[in-house]
């Protein structure tokens, strides 16, 4: 045990900062979705609110305005993982640019969210084998509210998950380090 914490231990010095960069987003997430659902009706009225964005042609279904704020409160949350991690978790001295490391991680936050998604829908339907049991999570209290832990349990699974496709694709894909030079200016053999 000991080796593996001697040869693992900057890998997971980085799930730790990634893990506190990813906490910080959950925070901006739902900062941003309060917020947002605070202005809003600054801007428009509440009944336009609480209704359809944008009706989805040839279907009976919609995009609603909270669906709008959520996914503001994700890009925003994503930005700032984004900037956190490429500065802290996983910093380098051979960034690529800002760009191209921005659409990789996107892509890995989006999947993340997709299985978070996922996974809340497995624990939440009463039919599904995996679902949380109704009798102890019958939404009585905060501590025994099924949503509540079903979404901490999605989280706690997709971190390592993204923490793995963000170290070993995003981040270290486009940062290959320079072949050395010799003296005489060209690559060492």
């Amino acid at each position: 045990m000991k080796h593996f914490f001697a040869r693992y231990r900057g890998s997971l010095g980085q799930l730790a900062r990634f893990s506190i960069v990813g906490g910080s987003g959950v925070v901006i997430n739902l900062l941003i979705f309060y917020v947002a659902k605070r202005v809003a009706p600054l801007i428009w009225s509440s009944a336009t609110l609480n209704g359809i964005w944008w009706p989805i042609p040839g279907t009976d279904f919609n995009v609603r305005w909270y669906s709008v704020f959520s996914l503001v409160a994700f890009v925003v949350a994503n930005l700032s993982n984004y900037q956190l991690n490429r500065m802290w978790s996983f910093r380098s001295t051979h960034h690529a640019g800002w760009f191209k490391e921005l659409w990789p991680f996107f892509v890995v936050g989006l999947a993340a969210q997709g299985l978070v998604m996922g996974i809340e829908v497995v624990l939440m339907n009463d039919k599904s084998p995996l679902g949380l049991p109704r009798s102890v999570f019958d939404d009585s209290t905060g501590f025994r509210t099924m949503g509540y832990w079903a979404h901490v349990i999605a989280i706690g699974i997709s971190v390592p998950v993204s923490f793995f496709l963000n170290k070993f694709w995003t981040f270290r894909a486009i940062r290959r380090q320079p072949a050395p030079a010799d003296d005489a200016g060209g690559p060492c053999t």
